[in-house]
């Protein structure tokens, strides 16, 4: 079965690859047969990241426009807030990018974050392996803006874009030990606007080696994505980052605590908290907790 539905998503089926999608996110039963048969792929993954508001979703549909331009495919991954209530993406309609949906060379996808501290979704690396598997040439993957704990993208994407805003001039100080780091390219959005070019210049000094720990200054790009203007500068700079990709320590890191965590699922899947209360129970108040902890 999972064999004939792998077959079905290299062969480019978006339903099977849609349906595929939530059996692994509700982690419905057998689901790890099916990541444990995904071949290994090199399809760039491209993190688009930065604070609220700073047109993160703009960017990525402008970003669309110009691969499809190219006779190219896009998969998409738009991470959101979780809703409260039923714990499904706040902004699942995603209304900025509402003339690809019915484009057969884009897939778009909305996550929620579920709780997920990262900016991105729990189940992000073995979701972006599924569309790995697909015929798509570039991946683009939007974390929610949530600032310095936004730092996973930095380990699922080959190339990670921080987008900020002429406004940003607070935030930049507060982002230092953060987005700051992670960033491969640093988008000024809104260009048009006033100060863009002294908060640019701003941005490219404090990026400088001499105040930076990265040996090549990292690349600060004006755009205004609203109009699509910069939009070729941008993925020529995302490309050439992409060439020039060394091993990327924080994705072996990355790759490390999700195999823990996954090893720790594993080996915690025989017991339950129930009994072990009932244990607990049964030893009484006055037991030692960590000779009883022993017996599992």
């Amino acid at each position: 079965m999972w064999q004939q539905q792998l077959q079905q998503i290299q062969q480019g089926d978006i339903k099977t690859l849609a349906r595929c999608i939530s059996l692994v996110e509700n982690e419905v039963a057998g689901y790890e047969q099916l990541l444990q048969l995904l071949p290994a792929a090199a399809t760039p993954v491209i993190g688009i990241t930065g604070p609220p508001g700073a047109g993160k979703s703009t960017l990525v549909d402008a970003l669309i426009a110009h691969i499809t331009s190219q006779g190219k495919k896009a998969g998409v991954l738009c991470i959101d807030p979780s809703s409260p209530f039923n714990s499904g993406a706040l902004l699942g309609d995603r209304i900025r990018m509402s003339e690809w949906y019915n484009n057969p060379n884009v897939f778009i996808r909305s996550l929620a974050t579920r709780g997920s501290l990262g900016g991105l979704h729990p189940k992000i690396i073995e979701i972006t392996d599924l569309l790995k598997a697909a015929c798509f040439d570039y991946l683009l993957v939007e974390t929610v803006g949530v600032g310095q704990s936004e730092i996973e993208i930095a380990g699922l994407a080959d190339t990670t874009v921080v987008v900020l805003v002429p406004e940003s001039g607070d935030e930049v100080q507060t982002m230092k030990a953060g987005l700051m780091e992670i960033a491969d390219i640093f988008v000024v959005n809104k260009a048009d606007r006033p100060d863009a070019d002294i908060f640019a210049k701003n941005l490219r000094h404090m990026l400088a080696p001499a105040f930076n720990s990265k040996q090549v200054p990292v690349p600060v790009i004006k755009i205004v994505a609203l109009q699509k203007k910069g939009i070729d500068e941008l993925f020529k700079a995302i490309l050439q980052n992409i060439s020039h990709q060394k091993t990327n320590d924080k994705k072996y890191w990355l790759l490390t605590e999700k195999a823990y965590y996954l090893i720790q699922q594993k080996k915690m899947a025989g017991i339950s908290k129930a009994v072990l209360k009932n244990k607990i129970e049964l030893a009484g108040v006055g037991f030692n907790l960590y000779r009883f902890i022993q017996q599992f």
